[in-house]
């Protein structure tokens, strides 16, 4: 049986758009407030064309932390599958401490994933805003592409595969590789 291939995809900052405070990315703070990444659908739609699965693989740590509910994190997963054309969306609830295997920038959640649909992680990307979706994917094996939105934190190191700036430019990357 030949393997498929995958695209994970970072949620908050990267298929719905992020907050921006002090020039850092949170996520929005409710499904009434979550907008999708305008073009979104139409972009994972022509991944869905060449036969693309697409895995959203979110950390929430709010909810660990207290600050957040897991329904409105739910409720949040909910708009966002209801809109885009995702085969699955998997998400770590867990902080830091609690030193997991789902939170990224461990593999978790992609090697997941992969299991569930049958991809080859080789032959898959991992598309994140932030070092840790960078690291996650490299820890699974993918193929991996940062979109650099020079937010105020560090940027992964070793680099990203491909950096680019948009959902757009990534779909294009996954496209033509």
């Amino acid at each position: 049986m030949t393997l498929q291939r995958g695209v994970f995809f970072d949620r908050d900052g990267v298929l719905n758009e992020a907050l921006l405070k002090d020039g850092k990315p949170y996520p929005p703070a409710d499904a009434e407030s979550l907008v999708v990444v305008p073009g979104a659908r139409e972009l994972l739609l022509s991944l869905k064309n060449k036969g693309f699965i697409l895995i959203c693989v979110t950390n929430q740590p709010d909810v660990a932390r207290g600050s957040r509910t897991l329904d409105n994190v739910i409720a949040m997963n909910e708009k966002v599958r209801n809109f885009l054309p995702l085969d699955d969306l998997l998400v770590c609830i867990h902080d830091n401490i609690d030193n997991c295997d789902c939170r990224k920038p461990k593999p978790g959640m992609l090697v997941k994933g992969a299991k569930e649909f049958g991809l080859d992680l080789s032959r898959s990307f991992m598309v994140g805003d932030r070092a840790s979706d960078i690291g996650a994917g490299r820890a699974a094996g993918s193929r991996t592409i940062f979109l650099d939105f020079d937010y105020n934190e560090p940027k992964p190191n070793p680099p990203a595969d491909f950096t680019c700036f948009s959902l757009n430019e990534a779909v294009e990357i996954i496209l033509n590789n």
